[in-house]
């Protein structure tokens, strides 16, 4: 789960959760409705009835926005691509998966599943309103809207701007004429790019020429999606350069050992302190029982540290992800996205040879870039 969220609930292994700046535009979205909106298109109503129906609305386009995440999400997981979490915060959704798609074919299906979801969920909304058959009441009000706006969401979200839904669709078509995925991302990222600039200028155009709100959400969603775009080429230019690396090429041999039981304020001043390591194998007599990192520490409330051991706090090896001196790199790292950790240990049969951490990846992707290595 993304940091400062709120979690909701899990579906299908799958954590769903608000992001605190979703609370600000939840907001503007049911003020918008219940002072504008509704007022301007149903006169008749109490005024009462424009913020209990606008926030009953606005509570349905969130859920709208998670369905559509869940769409990619489940055609995800029907590839065995994990999603680790579905987030809404003020751009809307976000869900994150830990690898990409093997195949063209599943990045399109992948793709497109969401905005068919919204589509599907327009139709419903559309169908209610007209069901309801009663003009100006609030069902009709809270259809018509909601029908609408998902609509919206899946014609916006089919704009070929990489990593909208249609970017990641035209991606899939160049992947599919190409056989390259490494260049279908490099064409549709330098689209994404492009078409987020036009985002920018039309909302300096808008704001210049006073709809300054306007103007300024337009202007913040080019600046989003031309981050967003320039990631991801660097994820897969990452992600390709550490295929051919093994992970014996970033691991530590000299890692300390710590024994079961070290008190946790000792392993902070006589260990992590004086070497700023940030996760120790917990070994004895030649045997590895778990890792500690600083995580584990830090669950622990200070004023403990004297009276707990690292025994009690280490993940027993068992539990841990591990990962062999030939795996690649790129796996490692896929691993460590997956399982949100920072660290691994390497493993050669039943022994611990080494740790392979993001920072050590990253010192290997540097040195080799300095040498001129790719």
């Amino acid at each position: 789960m993304i940091r400062n969220s709120i979690k909701l609930g899990t579906f299908k292994g799958i954590e769903i959760g608000l992001d605190f700046s979703w609370i600000l535009i939840f907001a503007w979205v049911t003020w918008s409705l219940a002072t504008h909106y509704f007022p301007t298109h149903y006169p008749a109503w109490q005024p009462a009835g424009y913020w209990v129906v606008a926030v009953v609305t606005s509570l349905f386009f969130f859920g709208s926005i998670v369905a559509h995440e869940l769409g990619h999400s489940l055609v995800a997981l029907r590839y065995h691509i994990p999603v680790r979490s579905i987030t809404l915060f003020i751009f809307g959704g976000v869900a994150q998966v830990t690898k990409e798609p093997k195949r063209a074919l599943e990045e399109f299906l992948i793709a497109i599943a969401g905005p068919l979801v919204s589509a599907a969920i327009a139709l419903l909304f559309f169908g209610l309103a007209r069901a309801v058959n009663a003009p100006g009441s609030p069902l009709d009000a809270l259809g018509t809207w909601l029908g609408v706006i998902n609509l919206s969401l899946a014609v916006f979200n089919l704009i070929p701007g990489f990593p909208l839904d249609g970017g990641r669709v035209f991606r899939a078509a160049v992947w599919a004429l190409t056989k390259d995925f490494k260049r279908a991302t490099l064409t549709a990222s330098f689209l994404g790019q492009l078409i987020a600039y036009g985002f920018i200028g039309y909302g300096v155009w808008m704001a210049l020429s006073g709809s300054l709100m306007d103007g300024l959400w337009i202007g913040f969603i080019g600046w989003f999606l031309l981050n967003a775009a320039a990631m991801s080429w660097q994820r897969v230019t990452i992600q390709d350069a550490l295929k051919g690396l093994p992970a014996s090429e970033a691991m530590m041999t000299d890692c300390p050992h710590v024994p079961r039981h070290l008190p946790l304020s000792e392993l902070v001043s006589r260990h992590i302190l004086k070497t700023a390591r940030r996760c120790f194998p917990v070994v004895e007599d030649g045997h590895t029982w778990g890792i500690i990192t600083l995580n584990e520490i830090k669950a622990v409330p200070q004023d403990q540290w004297d009276q707990v051991t690292v025994g009690r706090t280490m993940i027993p090896f068992q539990q841990t992800h591990k990962v062999a001196p030939q795996t690649s790199l790129a796996e490692v790292l896929e691993l460590m996205t997956q399982h949100e950790v920072n660290q691994l240990p390497v493993v050669e049969g039943d022994q611990l040879v080494g740790m392979v951490s993001r920072e050590e990846i990253l010192r290997v992707l540097k040195t080799r870039s300095e040498l001129g290595l790719g």
